[in-house]
């Protein structure tokens, strides 16, 4: 593999260990989430290079597994590096749809607590949202979490779910027009404001159906860069 930054540097050896893998990281190329952790042989790292969509090695099944094949996610190679021991790989990508099979953009999306003095404010990732690259999906999970919860008498998102699917629609609907009526007659904060809350309550709206945001990345992912839309409306 040649470096990827470098491409008159010789070539760089990969340090396989004694199953014959290395760990390979995979990266947005536009946000630089960390999409997905997968092994990868020899095999996998010349057709992932050749190919320009990233292969792994499947060690469940002991197959090569070309990321995408199934679920149409391809992972698009824009470059390759190699770390300074060898024996790990990080592939920078751009995913056509969510990398995770749970229909999450990245795997990464189970939060751990952190170290006192980690986060502003010393808020820890159980309680108030760490604001990341990945913070829509953090919100869908906390909005999961109150739906199973269940204590309406305490949780607005919990109520919104026990009042049903009407009282969750029309809320999309007040808060479009929100948006709308701040957009016509308000300023930029109040545009934010409003918007905030249109997202909000859309992500509520996707949790009744079960519809991960990722699923909605996906969707934009499959209609970015093309010139029109595949049918009139």
């Amino acid at each position: 593999m040649s470096g990827a930054n470098t491409p008159d540097a010789a070539p760089l050896e990969v340090n396989w260990d004694e199953r014959g893998l290395a760990a390979a990281i995979c990266q947005d190329a536009g946000t630089g989430q960390v999409l997905m952790l997968a092994w990868m042989n020899e095999e996998a790292l010349r057709l992932t290079l050749e190919k320009g969509t990233v292969h792994f090695w499947s060690r469940s099944r002991r197959e090569l597994w070309h990321k995408g094949e199934t679920s149409g996610n391809f992972l698009r190679l824009v470059s390759a590096r190699l770390d300074c021991d060898g024996d790990a790989l990080v592939f920078i990508v751009r995913p056509d749809g969510p990398a995770c099979h749970t229909g999450r953009m990245s795997c990464f999306f189970n939060e751990m607590g952190a170290a006192e003095g980690g986060l502003p404010d010393g808020k820890s990732l159980d309680g108030d949202l760490a604001f990341d690259h990945n913070l829509l999906e953090s919100v869908y999970k906390l909005i999961l979490s109150r739906r199973e919860a269940g204590e309406a008498e305490s949780s607005y998102v919990a109520r919104l779910f026990e009042q049903g699917e009407g009282r969750i629609l029309k809320k999309v609907e007040e808060e479009a027009g929100e948006v709308a009526r701040a957009v016509r007659e308000e300023g930029r904060e109040q545009v934010v404001s409003e918007t905030a809350d249109l997202w909000f309550h859309s992500l509520v709206a996707l949790a009744l159906k079960d519809v991960p945001p990722g699923e909605v990345f996906a969707e934009l992912a499959r209609r970015f860069g093309k010139g029109g839309r595949p049918e009139s409306r």
